[in-house]
């Protein structure tokens, strides 16, 4: 089971890189194949993860194409070969096989209503 952190920052104070390793360090039982950390100057986002899907290339935190959009995440998207497709019929260009990915490019492509789409 992998392990997902972060910290976001309401007082305009940019976080300190130390702070996430840490939160990795204590979660290295949770994800042991590998650590993930992404941080611009307010939030900052952690995983470790334990490798299912994509074993090399699946490395989390993931971006869409502009690095606008990142994401981790611990489970499994069950219609991934649909979000996919469909995806890639728009123009996305995917880095990966992993699951995780497809969240960034729905969210592009769809926003906030990604999350209740329907495929029939």
């Amino acid at each position: 089971m992998c392990g997902i952190a972060g910290s976001l920052r309401l007082d305009g104070k940019r976080i300190e890189d130390h702070w996430l390793y840490s939160m990795a360090a204590q979660m290295i039982h949770r994800g042991p194949d590998s650590e993930g950390i992404w941080c611009d100057q307010y939030v900052g986002l952690v995983l470790r993860r334990l490798s299912i899907i994509d074993l090399e290339a699946g490395k989390q935190s993931i971006s869409n194409e502009d690095g606008s959009v990142w994401v981790v995440l611990n489970g499994e998207i069950y219609n991934l070969r649909e979000l996919r497709r469909e995806l890639e019929s728009q123009g996305h260009v995917f880095k990966t096989a992993s699951d995780t990915e497809v969240l960034v490019h729905g969210y592009k492509q769809w926003g906030k209503e990604f999350l209740v789409r329907r495929w029939e």
